[in-house]
């Protein structure tokens, strides 16, 4: 299996990286619109800022070609924030995939600490990404923005107030939380996604 991490200015590159090569798959990281397209399976990490990726993006022709990919597609959390319509961190469109926006956590109490870091749980997931035994199993999460809960919405998480973790729509599927930072659960995730 062909399997290829979009690489820009993310954070977490290397650790989708070696999660992968834990499972068995020599990924290809790479920029190179041709070897993107003909990828099996296409990763879409991010650990970054909303506007200055989404510049990037633009400027090196990504933006257009991401939305017109056709095999399975994962974004992992600032690359699900980007597959949104507009995220308020820069207040930027983004790639428009998922028909909701990006929104910044705000504190409603003393103990309601932004950003949402650690561990959570999943809770009411749906779809082969997230089949049912991941119901209520604990995945790792770092992100002061979030996915509001929507038509796309396949899992949700409770931080401050219920909030998209995992979306979906057609060969696009994305994660909030990391799976590669989150054990056994997230090679479980990763496996599904390589199986689609």
């Amino acid at each position: 299996m062909d399997v290829a991490i979009i690489k820009y200015n993310a954070g977490n590159i290397r650790s989708v990286d070696y999660a992968l090569r834990r499972l068995g798959v020599t990924p290809q990281i790479t920029a190179d619109k041709e070897a993107l397209a003909k990828a099996d399976k296409i990763i879409f990490p991010g650990v970054g800022e909303a506007f200055t990726t989404m510049r990037f993006l633009h400027e090196e022709g990504l933006a257009d070609f991401i939305r017109g990919l056709r095999q399975p597609v994962l974004g992992i959390c600032l690359g699900m924030q980007l597959m949104c319509r507009h995220s308020e961190e820069g207040d930027v469109d983004c790639l428009g995939i998922f028909n909701t926006d990006v929104r910044r956590f705000v504190p409603q109490r003393h103990e309601d600490k932004v950003p949402h870091m650690g561990w959570n749980t999943l809770n009411n997931v749906k779809n082969p990404l997230l089949d049912v035994s991941l119901e209520g199993k604990f995945v790792y999460f770092v992100h002061s923005y979030y996915v509001p809960l929507c038509e796309h919405t396949i899992a949700t998480t409770d931080y401050i107030h219920p909030f998209s973790a995992a979306l979906q729509k057609d060969n696009f599927y994305a994660t909030q939380f990391h799976p590669e930072k989150s054990g056994s659960v997230g090679e479980r995730i990763l496996k599904n996604f390589l199986t689609l």
